[in-house]
């Protein structure tokens, strides 16, 4: 069962220490904002192409470079939680940023089976790369929330 964020502290004195001393911290500091620019860029080329109908071939390589940006925060993202928390994933501190990020993977996941397997239209594709970057704005909002308190020291 998870603990509300106002039940105990973000971290305990130890899992501070180990946050702080892992290398994982610093990677997972780099991939976050490298990830949301290449979200940023993918944004606006899966738009021009839903509003103009070229540079299919440039919006459907960001989308693929944002899922293997996505994928490789989420499996340093695991690696950190097992140092700091002990567990790979749904630590309690994370838990629902983690639930949320299930779904987001799966989106994600979902574009790169239907871009391979040539079950969607372009089009379809595209707007479900959106749907799944309206997922990871809301993953990311949790994120950032969950930095800027732990920043505040309220949790």
């Amino acid at each position: 069962m998870t603990r509300e964020a106002g039940d105990r502290q973000l971290y305990t004195p130890e899992q501070r220490a180990r946050r702080d001393a892992s290398r994982w911290t610093m990677v997972q500091g780099v991939l976050a904002p490298v990830q949301f620019v290449i979200c940023l860029i993918s944004v606006i080329l899966v738009v021009r192409y839903l509003v103009t109908g070229e540079g299919y071939l440039a919006a459907t390589l960001s989308v693929v470079a944002k899922t293997c940006a996505l994928y490789a925060i989420m499996v340093t993202g695991a690696i950190w939680e097992k140092e700091v928390f002990g567990q790979y994933l749904l630590a309690d501190a994370f838990f629902w940023e983690d639930m949320v990020s299930f779904a987001v993977i799966a989106l994600h996941t979902l574009y790169l089976v239907a871009l391979l397997a040539e079950s969607m239209r372009p089009d379809q594709l595209m707007v479900l790369a959106l749907v799944a970057y309206v997922a990871y704005a809301v993953n990311a909002a949790q994120f950032l929330w969950k930095l800027r308190v732990a920043r505040l020291g309220a949790c």
